[in-house]
């Protein structure tokens, strides 16, 4: 059965599994890779599909797993061996491929993650203008009445996931400490300054963490002089939005010690292999080299006779 990359694109985002479709938009002879070609990358790195040979794919698969952890999509030009020379182009990630016969291959890459959940506890006012705001934003949304109530001990809280507690006293704590405990990335109480500060305390006493509890939005929503509940549901919503954003751009990880190296160079095509899966490699005194494709490999090797 042909490999049909739109069913499997399907069935992934209907599992919430997060995946990169690259597709490939132009080529230049003699690359055997044609215009509509896709494959789809997931975060684990794995493949299914094909767009493009041995050199091809390993950057495929690192700006895809870039574009997972960035939310944007790229255009990556990929020149081989007497392949027109365009230079700088904004917009396009530009990589050699000197371990093929030559031509260019030009792939887009687009980024599928699951949408952002909310996760409403409690009833009212502000937790139904809440839910029609979200779900007009394409939020997926959530509302349970208790923090035992089916549909919230099901989920799994994530980074993507935002949280706003609005029990008014019944279940407050119960609830934020269940939020607090996850992964969630934002989180928020619906009360007054004095219940909220009180709400702390107790939580404090539960011994939730100290650094958890300070990312604790008490009140909930921006300070925009919200007075209505409805003007109070579009206020925490700016906030998730707001925080949602700010995560998104916050500074990369710190690149590991030399000790810690999970990437080498290719000393042949200048390309970036993950030593962990790297397939091909030659030891040498000067300790082992690693290669993108066999190709590369058996130029070096050849070289390093000669």
């Amino acid at each position: 059965m042909a490999f049909d990359p739109l069913a499997l694109a399907a069935a992934l985002r209907a599992r919430a599994v997060p995946f990169a479709l690259a597709t490939v938009v132009r080529r230049e002879r003699p690359t055997s890779a044609r215009p509509g070609a896709k494959a789809l990358i997931r975060a684990d790195g794995s493949i299914s599909g094909w767009i493009g040979g041995a050199c091809a794919e390993p950057m495929v698969v690192k700006e895809s797993l870039a574009s997972l952890r960035d939310g944007q999509p790229r255009l990556l030009r990929l020149s081989g061996e007497g392949s027109a020379v365009l230079g700088p182009t904004e917009g396009v990630v530009e990589y050699p491929m000197t371990c093929h016969s030559g031509g260019t291959l030009e792939i887009y890459v687009e980024p599928f993650l699951p949408k952002a959940s909310l996760v409403l506890v409690g009833h009212g006012p502000v937790i139904d203008t809440l839910a029609a705001l979200a779900r007009a934003i394409d939020f997926d949304v959530v509302v349970a009445s208790d923090p035992g109530a089916e549909p919230l001990t099901q989920l799994a809280l994530t980074r993507q996931t935002a949280v706003v507690v609005a029990t008014h006293g019944d279940f407050d704590e119960d609830a934020l400490a269940r939020a607090l405990g996850s992964d969630a990335g934002y989180v928020s109480l619906v009360a007054s300054r004095r219940r909220a500060a009180a709400v702390c305390d107790s939580l404090g006493r539960r011994g939730i963490a100290p650094e958890r509890l300070e990312g604790l939005r008490a009140p909930a929503g921006l300070d925009i002089g919200a007075l209505m509940p409805e003007e109070i549901a579009v206020s925490i919503l700016a906030e998730i939005i707001q925080t949602r954003r700010s995560q998104n751009q916050a500074a990369p990880e710190p690149i590991a010690a030399p000790s810690a190296e999970v990437e080498a160079r290719d000393p042949i095509c200048g390309m970036t292999v993950d030593i962990a899966t790297a397939r091909y490699r030659s030891e040498t005194p000067a300790g082992t080299i690693y290669f993108c494709c066999l190709r590369c490999k058996e130029t070096f090797d050849a070289r390093a006779s000669r």
